[in-house]
């Protein structure tokens, strides 16, 4: 076994792939916590689908479609913090807008007369096709939104728990809102190289999911939701390489199995007590 694993590190497209997932799998791992605090998780669902529409308008006029995404998301993450939580309480209007997002991105596909295989990376990811490029970009982009997020981070839980209080004590909520979208819309776009835009939601969500039911201190539960989403990240792939199944599904699977595994334990903790 030991040997197999040490073939499939020989390639390059191998540990570009474990790279790049792990860049994406630590901060989708941290913004996720956020997320999951601030009770947010509509964000990443909704940013994902906007992104769908600029990746696939990217490959439409021949760019690439991690810029496009980032591009289309970060807009729509600024829109999205200014308008705060009157956005939250527009639920008709959100989900129309959605579906128009996802039906413009079904026309790009149509238009588009490339290869089959760039609309099935775009939906389910392509992580071996990451390339030292990407992977440059990557890394830039993680340790950029890495370091707002510290800067801001006394700031951003404050207001996140306690929002009124936060407000009263001078903390600028909408700037903060509209930081902080930002860097979810970098996250998923970069958690979307990983398992794609239709599963982009469970590498962002899945870590600190699991986190939050482990953990009661926030920085334990920020370090647990990052080795949470780097073990799914490598074991994925890696089963990906030994299997030849998508990376994507192992991912999605291994943190739904975490997640079952560890509420059916909270619960049954719960019951005893």
């Amino acid at each position: 076994m030991i040997e197999q694993l040490h073939y499939y590190l020989s390639y390059d497209f191998v540990r570009n792939a474990l790279i790049a997932g792990s860049l994406a799998g630590i901060l989708g791992a941290v913004v996720g916590y956020f997320v999951v605090i601030r009770k947010a998780s509509f964000a990443a669902h909704a940013l994902a689908h906007v992104g769908f529409t600029g990746a696939t308008g990217a490959v439409l006029f021949a760019m690439s479609p991690l810029e496009g995404m980032l591009i289309i998301s970060s807009l729509a993450g600024v829109m999205m913090g200014a308008y705060g939580n009157r956005l939250q309480r527009s639920d008709l209007a959100i989900g129309m807008t959605l579906s128009l997002c996802l039906g413009v991105g079904t026309l790009f596909l149509t238009l588009y007369k490339g290869f089959a295989g760039q609309a099935t990376a775009i939906l389910f990811g392509n992580i071996f096709g990451v390339s030292h490029r990407q992977i440059v970009q990557t890394l830039v982009l993680s340790a950029i939104s890495l370091g707002i997020l510290l800067f801001i981070s006394r700031k951003l839980l404050f207001a996140s728990v306690q929002p009124d209080l936060a407000e009263a004590r001078g903390v600028s909520l909408s700037t903060l809102s509209i930081v902080f979208m930002v860097i979810l819309a970098i996250s998923v776009t970069l958690a979307s190289q990983v398992v794609g835009i239709l599963l982009v939601f469970t590498l962002i969500i899945g870590p600190a999911g699991v986190a939050t039911r482990l953990c009661r201190n926030f920085w334990s539960g920020l370090t647990t939701s990052v080795v949470i989403g780097l073990f799914a990240v490598w074991i994925g792939i890696l089963l990906a390489c030994v299997t030849g199944w998508p990376p994507s599904f192992w991912i999605t699977t291994i943190l739904f199995f975490l997640y079952l595994i560890t509420e059916t334990a909270c619960r049954f903790i719960l019951r005893m007590e």
